[in-house]
């Protein structure tokens, strides 16, 4: 598929898309897990922030239920 078609795609669609792509890019990574060695200083850091309670999360199901009703048009994506 070529990159106007996907942009033509309707929203939820797109989404689906990137989802299917970010899920095999994941699973290559897992393989290979390589990870740049400037990745390390800011997980670190991240992971810190976290640990200290200064970053709120949202757990991955949770998050991407609330991205697929927000693309079909339904709730507000604000917590």
């Amino acid at each position: 598929m070529q990159t106007a078609e996907l942009v033509a795609l309707p929203l939820a669609e797109r989404l689906q898309a990137m989802e299917a792509l970010w899920d095999s890019l994941c699973r290559e990574q897992a393989q290979t897990q390589v990870i740049p060695t400037w990745h390390e200083p800011e997980l670190t850091k991240r992971m810190e922030a976290m640990d200290r309670g200064e970053v709120i999360s949202t757990p991955w199901e949770e998050a991407k239920e609330r991205i697929r009703r927000q693309a079909q048009g339904g709730a507000n994506i604000s917590r």
